[in-house]
C-alpha cells in the first residue's frame, strides 16, 4: 500500500492521521508478517488468516458507517480534515491495493513454500484418478445431502445471503428452446461443513488438500438434472453488522441484542467478494440484487476469504513448521499453592502473561469458589471463550450458595451471542447477571473475592489489562495485579457498587475510572511533564497502548513535545498522531510491536521529576471510546520493585528493532536500523528468556 492513503492532513494548528486509514496500515503490517521469513511457514498462514478476517470487520463496522454517512448526504470532516466521500474513495483504493497483495503473497510465496514442504492445495483437475473417486465419494456422503440448489426466477426471488457465507451463483442452460437467456441459481455452501478438504490422508503421503468451493463447483452439476451447466462463480456478502440499541427505550436488554443479532443476517451489503471470470450479467443481475456498485466488488483472483486457512496449521503435524511451544511460567509462591489467598495475603503479585501463566488467575476463581470462607465473588466479563473455566468456577460458588455477581458485557463486538449464552447459563444456577451501566460497554477487567477471615471479612482483588480468557491469555500480552492493598481493593468494591446499582459520580482513591477520573487525571499528568520540561527538569511520557486517537490527548502530547518533553508512544495499530513534525512532534517517536504475541497490555509511564515515577496499568487504549464510552479501570503500580519491573520492561519493548517498526509522518511504517556489530533484539523474545527469573512481590521484597 502506498504511503498516500493515510498522509497526514491538516487542520487548524495540527495534522492527523485518519482512524481508517490508519487501521489499514496496521492490517498491511500484519500481511507483511505473511511474508517475513522470520517466522514459522505456517504461521505465516496464520497471519494470512488474520489479515482476511480483520478485513470482514473493518467492513462490516468501519467502512459500513462510512458508507452510511456518504448515503446521509453528510459533508463535515472529522478532526483529521478528511469528509466521508474522500476517504470512501481512499479506503477502497487502500483495500483494493491490500486484497491484492494478499493473493499474491498466497500464490507466489506461501503455496511454492508449501509445496516444498509436502502440502499441495490442488484443483480438482490435477488431481489422481484413485484421489478423484475419493473426491467423488466424500462428495456424495458429506456435501451433497447438506446442499440446497436455489432457483432464481420470477416465482423465486433473490434469497437472502446471510452474511460472509460461501455461496456459488450458476448459470445454466435454459432446456426450453423459445427462451434463450440462461437460467440463474444460488447454491449457498452451510457452514457446517469445512473449508478445507484434506484428500484421501494417507500414511507418509503429502498432505493434498482442496478448498470446498472447487468441490461443490467441480460436482454443481449434479444439483441440476436436465441442465447444463454454463459456468459457476463462488461469491460472499459482507453486510453491515454494527448493533443499534437505544438502551434507553429499552425494556430488556438481552431479549433486544438477540433480536438484533438475528436482524445482523440481513444488514445492508457493503462488500461483494466473487471469482474473477465472472459473467458480466450475472454480476450485473447480482449487484442490483443486494444493491450495490461496481466500487464494492473485489474480483478475487484465487480462493474466496483466505481466513479458511486459520485451520491448515492444526490439520499439519509438523512442529517444525510453527512455533516451539511456550509455557508460561509461575512464580513459586503460587505453585500449586492450595491457598492462594494466604500468598497474596502477605504479598502483591504483578504477572506479565504469556511470560508468566494465566493458571494462578483461573485458580484465584476456582479456589474462592470452593472456599468454604469466601462469601462474595464479583467477576466482569467482557470477552471469554466457549470452555471457560472461569466462567463455570462462579456457576459452581452460585452452587455452593455463595454470593456471586457477574458483570458481563452483551455488546462486546462479534462476541454478543456467546455471552448471552453464557449470562443464561449462569443466571439458572443463581449467579447475579447485571449488564452495566446504559450507554456504556463495561470492559474493565476486574476480579473481587471477599472472605472472612480471622480479623473479619478481607477483601482480595485482581485487576488486568486483558479479558478472563484462558485460551487468548496464551496469545495476548497482558499484564494482571493480584493485590490486598485495602485502598485498591476499596475501590474495586466501588467500582462494583457503581456496575450493579446507582451512582452518578463516584469517587476513587487509587484507581483511575473512566468515565468518571480517567481523562481528567492523565491530561493532568501530561500537563505536570509539560510544566517540568519548561522549569528545565527531566520530563518523559511512555505510553503503550493499542490505539491513540483521541484528540484532546494527541494535541497534549504535541504541546509536550514542543515544550521539551521526550515522548515515546508504543501504538500497536492506529494512530491518529503525526511524529516528526519540526517544531510540533519532532520529540515524539511512535512505534508498532508486531509478533508471536498480540501486544495487548497498555502502560502509562509519567517521569514525575523529584519524585518516583508515576505509572498506571489497565484495559484503556487513548480512544474516545475508551474514555468516554466505556467503563475501564487503570490502577497504580506503586511498589518499588514493581515499578522498576514495568519500566524496564518499556524499555526492552523501546529497544526492539526486530518486530518493531517507526510511524513515519507521510503514514508508513520503518523498519528500525541494526547497528554495525549488534544483533537484532526482539522484546517478546527477550522477555520470553527472562520470564521466570523475575516476579516482584511486595511487602517484605522476598523473590
Amino acid at each position: 500500500m502506498t504511503p498516500t492513503h493515510n498522509a497526514p492532513q491538516p487542520n487548524g494548528r495540527y495534522q492527523y492521521f485518519n482512524r481508517e486509514l490508519s487501521w489499514l496500515a496496521f492490517n498491511q503490517r500484519v500481511l507483511e508478517q505473511s511474508l517475513s521469513e522470520k517466522y514459522p511457514l505456517l504461521e505465516r498462514i496464520r497471519f494470512l488468516s488474520f489479515v482476511s478476517s480483520n478485513l470482514d470487520q473493518f467492513y462490516e463496522i468501519r467502512v459500513a458507517g462510512v458508507l452510511q454517512q456518504v448515503d446521509a448526504g453528510r459533508l463535515e470532516t472529522d478532526f483529521d480534515g478528511i469528509g466521508p466521500r474522500e476517504l470512501l474513495t481512499r479506503i477502497r483504493a487502500g483495500c483494493d491495493d491490500m486484497v491484492k497483495e494478499q493473493y499474491r503473497c498466497w500464490k507466489e510465496v506461501l503455496l511454492p513454500e508449501l509445496q516444498k514442504q509436502r502440502i499441495h492445495f490442488k484443483t480438482v483437475e490435477e488431481l489422481s484418478p484413485t484421489d478423484f473417486k475419493w473426491l467423488e465419494s466424500y462428495f456424495r456422503r458429506e456435501v451433497y445431502p447438506v446442499l440446497t440448489p436455489l432457483a432464481i426466477d420470477p416465482s423465486h426471488p433473490f434469497p437472502l445471503i446471510t452474511n460472509k457465507s460461501l455461496n456459488l451463483i450458476v448459470s445454466l442452460k435454459n432446456p426450453n428452446p423459445k427462451r434463450k437467456e440462461p437460467l440463474i441459481a444460488v447454491v449457498p455452501v452451510p457452514r457446517i461443513l469445512p473449508r478445507l478438504v484434506r484428500v484421501n490422508q494417507r500414511p507418509g503421503q503429502p498432505a493434498t488438500f482442496l478448498f470446498l468451493s472447487d468441490v461443490v463447483r467441480c460436482f454443481a452439476a449434479r444439483l441440476f438434472p436436465g441442465y447444463k451447466l454454463l459456468g459457476s462463480w463462488a461469491f460472499r456478502i459482507t453486510r453491515n453488522s454494527d448493533l443499534y440499541i437505544d438502551e434507553e427505550e429499552v425494556e430488556n436488554l438481552l431479549t433486544k441484542i438477540e433480536e438484533e443479532l438475528h436482524n445482523l443476517r440481513k444488514g445492508a451489503a457493503v462488500r461483494l467478494e466473487i471469482e474473477e471470470g465472472v459473467d458480466e450479467d450475472i454480476l450485473k443481475d447480482l449487484l442490483e440484487a443486494i444493491d450495490l456498485s461496481d466500487s464494492d466488488v473485489h474480483l478475487i483472483d484465487g480462493p474466496l476469504n483466505l481466513y479458511r486457512l486459520m485451520s491448515l496449521p492444526d490439520q499439519i503435524d509438523r512442529p517444525d513448521l510453527k512455533f516451539e511451544k511456550y509455557t508460561g511460567k509461575v512464580p513459586k509462591p503460587l505453585q500449586q499453592n492450595e491457598n492462594l489467598f494466604s500468598a497474596i495475603r502477605e504479598n502483591d503479585f504483578l504477572l506479565h502473561h504469556p511470560y508468566e501463566s494465566f493458571a494462578p488467575v483461573v485458580e484465584f476463581v476456582k479456589q474462592a469458589a470452593n472456599d468454604p470462607d469466601v462469601f462474595a465473588i464479583k467477576q466482569t466479563l467482557y470477552r471469554t471463550s466457549g470452555d471457560s473455566p472461569i466462567v463455570k468456577a462462579l456457576m459452581t460458588a452460585a452452587l455452593k450458595g455463595k454470593q456471586v455477581t457477574a458483570m458481563v458485557e452483551l455488546k462486546a463486538r462479534f462476541d454478543e451471542a456467546a455471552n448471552i449464552q453464557w449470562a443464561r447459563q449462569m443466571e439458572e444456577v443463581g449467579v447475579h447477571v447485571v449488564y452495566g451501566l446504559s450507554g456504556l460497554k463495561t470492559h474493565c477487567k476486574c476480579c473481587l473475592v471477599v472472605r472472612r477471615e480471622k480479623t473479619g471479612l478481607k477483601r482480595y482483588a485482581h485487576l488486568g489489562t486483558g479479558n478472563y480468557n484462558h485460551h487468548t491469555a496464551r496469545l495476548y500480552t497482558d499484564f494482571s495485579l493480584f493485590t490486598v492493598n485495602p485502598k485498591i481493593t476499596s475501590d474495586v468494591a466501588n467500582l462494583f457498587n457503581s456496575l450493579t446499582g446507582f451512582s452518578r459520580s463516584p469517587r476513587f482513591k487509587k484507581l483511575l475510572v473512566a468515565p468518571f477520573n480517567l481523562h481528567k487525571r492523565l491530561l493532568g499528568l501530561a500537563r505536570q511533564e509539560i510544566e517540568n520540561a519548561r522549569a528545565g527538569k527531566k520530563a518523559r511520557i511512555i505510553v503503550k497502548v493499542n490505539g491513540l486517537m483521541d484528540k484532546d490527548t494527541i494535541d497534549m502530547i504535541y504541546e509536550a513535545s514542543a515544550a521539551g518533553v521526550q515522548v515515546d508512544l508504543i501504538v500497536r495499530g492506529i494512530c491518529g498522531l503525526v511524529p516528526g513534525i519540526k517544531g510540533v512532534s519532532d520529540k515524539i517517536r511512535v512505534r508498532s510491536i508486531l509478533g508471536r504475541y498480540l501486544e495487548h497490555s497498555r502502560i502509562y509511564y509519567f517521569e514525575n521529576h523529584g519524585d518516583e515515577p508515576i505509572i498506571y496499568v489497565g484495559s484503556a487504549d487513548w480512544m474516545p471510546r475508551n474514555f468516554f464510552r466505556r467503563i475501564e479501570a487503570i490502577f497504580p503500580i506503586e511498589d518499588l520493585k514493581m515499578k522498576q519491573r514495568v519500566k524496564d520492561t518499556l524499555e526492552v519493548y523501546l529497544r526492539d528493532n526486530d518486530s518493531a517498526k517507526a510511524l513515519r509522518p507521510n503514514g508508513s511504517y520503518a523498519s528500525l536500523p541494526v547497528r554495525k556489530n549488534r544483533e537484532a533484539f526482539c522484546a517478546q523474545q527477550h522477555l520470553a528468556e527472562i520470564a521466570g527469573s523475575q516476579y516482584e512481590r511486595t511487602g517484605k521484597g522476598k523473590t
